[in-house]
């Protein structure tokens, strides 16, 4: 979207697609069957992704974004990724999270078939999203809604829908941290990664319903399934109570996007 001028839309499909994750992906994956997490890594990365939130809030305050916070959130998404290689690779092997990692694998691929199908998915990838910018776009025209809102609501859902299914599927074959981890790893990416392309490439001023109303849910909804994944003695659960909970505050976000959108 950035490439095409849409900053807002990217803007809001970053944050839209974190609310997705946690409201509605995680409200309906604890519904089918209640998470259970025991991994320290993801204990370690939550207060990662707090910290993310509040850097990322930081630099907006001043109602744009600018090419220098772009750079300096893609930065933190590298220096990132390179601390968490060299601490797995430090690490002992022996977390949760990570023997459920193991079966996921296949057994033998070599290096250059596992390059050549990362390249077709990239192209694929690539070619989808410019489909989808398209489209959406096209619907806010037809509809009269901005970019903005069609990024927090049609955009973040179809993108978060790779999540949804990577976290049913894991909580049935009883893997629950990889639930969670999916959802952190997401968030954290659309914080750095995300939007700092639109930063990077289409700097300027974006709506300011984005510091009124979206970002602080998001940062809420981010503390709040922190504090369900905590528990205790860290060990924490997400059961079907706090899952419905999550799914009501998803509905009622969508029906605060569309009242405030149509005035009703």
């Amino acid at each position: 979207a950035a490439f095409q001028g849409n900053s807002n839309l990217a803007i809001g499909n970053a944050i839209g697609s974190n609310i997705t994750n946690i409201a509605l992906i995680i409200g309906l994956t604890a519904l089918i069957a209640p998470i259970s997490i025991h991994s320290k890594i993801l204990f370690r990365e939550f207060p990662i992704l707090v910290a993310a939130c509040l850097l990322t809030l930081l630099l907006l305050l001043d109602g744009s974004l600018s090419r220098f916070d772009g750079i300096i959130l893609f930065s933190c998404i590298i220096l990132l990724m390179l601390w968490m290689v060299r601490v797995d690779r430090q690490s002992e092997g022996d977390d949760t999270i990570q023997s459920e990692f193991e079966p996921e694998l296949p057994e033998s691929m070599s290096m250059l078939a596992a390059f050549i199908w990362f390249l077709l998915g990239l192209c694929i990838l690539i070619i989808s999203s410019k489909l989808i910018v398209w489209g959406a776009v096209a619907l806010a025209k037809d509809f009269g809604v901005s970019d903005l809102v069609i990024g927090l609501t049609i955009i973040a859902l179809g993108t978060s829908l790779p999540e949804l299914a990577a976290s049913v599927m894991s909580v049935m074959k009883n893997e629950h941290d990889l639930a969670i981890g999916n959802i952190i790893g997401s968030n954290l990416y659309n914080m750095l990664a995300v939007l700092s392309m639109p930063g990077i490439i289409d700097p300027g001023v974006f709506s300011e319903l984005v510091l009124q109303r979206d970002f602080p849910i998001m940062l809420i909804l981010t503390f709040v399934l922190w504090a369900m994944c905590y528990g205790t003695k860290n060990n924490g659960i997400v059961n079907r109570f706090e899952g419905a909970l999550l799914l009501l505050a998803y509905g009622t976000y969508q029906a605060l996007i569309y009242f405030q959108t149509t005035g009703v």
